[in-house]
């Protein structure tokens, strides 16, 4: 059965005469003359089908019906009072919802700092996060299935079609086994790292990523031999760990310690000066659909541009 929609006005002199307990100090109190007050009421009883007042020529009380609903009918209104101030809260960004994907290497220090941040500053913003590769937000941000990504990309080369904030940008380190001849290698050279199997992510997860590692062996005549694919950075390092072979990991990756592996930075590599500039690195971006208007996703894109180191 379909439900008839009651006014709030109604409700008002219900609560009214509920908190009177009289029908003409409850009119006085709405600015209202008595007969109008009284018809009101009889026409929601009659919309409720419930009897919300004992009535008698010396009193007037509450039914236990009426006794159950008037704490309902007290929130309802003082929500229905706070919406103007909620929906320009809205507005401005200060209430709603952010679907945040990010790549595990933002989620060492630098995100885990942002989301504490965030929500001190917008309590009232809420913030859903899911870990994700570069290839899984290209497609939920084109499925409408989450706001914005952090997303990893050789500098400069973030999708073209989406609005995009660089966040922080960093070098590749080498990750090796602990007991690798080169892990302590004096001088490193970079011919002897090219030489060795190699664990590294599918291109689909990053593409630009990808073909500048690739780049860095072509540019010394040489195709790398790849052991392994593995998705995550973590399980990079631990397929490293396991002697797979060596990794080109993103420097933040060396926030996380698996003994047994170590990291040696490209400066440490002997190499030409002409070489060196082709050592790889990537950058880490805010990405988001240019289209948006999404007053909660501009504070937290005004949020993060405020914040980025």
């Amino acid at each position: 059965m379909k439900e008839t929609l009651i006014d709030l006005r109604a409700w008002r002199q219900f609560v009214a005469v509920a908190e009177e307990l009289h029908f003409g100090r409850a009119a006085a109190r709405l600015h209202m003359t008595q007969p109008p007050v009284t018809q009101a009421i009889a026409q929601l009883e009659k919309t409720l089908g419930v009897l919300l007042f004992d009535r008698t020529r010396r009193r007037v009380a509450l039914t236990p019906t009426g006794e159950a609903l008037l704490p309902d009918v007290r929130e309802l209104l003082a929500r229905s009072q706070a919406l103007p101030l909620r929906a320009r809260a809205a507005a401005a960004g200060q209430v709603g919802r952010v679907r945040l994907a990010f790549v595990s290497t933002i989620g060492f220090e630098t995100l885990p700092a942002w989301v504490r941040e965030f929500r001190a500053q917008c309590p009232e913003v809420a913030l859903e996060l899911v870990e994700a590769t570069g290839d899984v937000q290209l497609d939920a941000l084109a499925r409408g299935e989450i706001d914005a990504g952090l997303m990893l990309h050789s500098p400069g080369f973030a999708p073209p079609e989406l609005d995009r904030l660089p966040v922080s940008e960093e070098p590749l380190v080498l990750a090796l086994p602990t007991a690798h001849p080169l892990a302590g290698a004096e001088p490193l050279t970079l011919d002897a790292v090219l030489a060795e199997p190699l664990v590294i992510f599918p291109r689909r997860i990053v593409p630009s990523l990808h073909d500048a590692i690739y780049a860095l062996y072509q540019a010394a005549g040489r195709m790398p031999v790849v052991a392994q694919e593995a998705i995550q950075m973590q399980t990079i390092v631990n397929l490293v760990w396991g002697g797979l072979g060596v990794a080109w990991v993103p420097e933040s990756v060396t926030q996380f310690r698996r003994e047994g592996v170590v990291y040696r930075k490209a400066g440490e590599l002997a190499t030409t000066a002409r070489r060196r500039k082709t050592l790889p690195a990537c950058q880490t971006s805010l990405v988001w659909r240019a289209a948006s208007d999404d007053p909660a996703l501009a504070r937290f894109v005004a949020f993060v541009k405020a914040t980025r180191g």
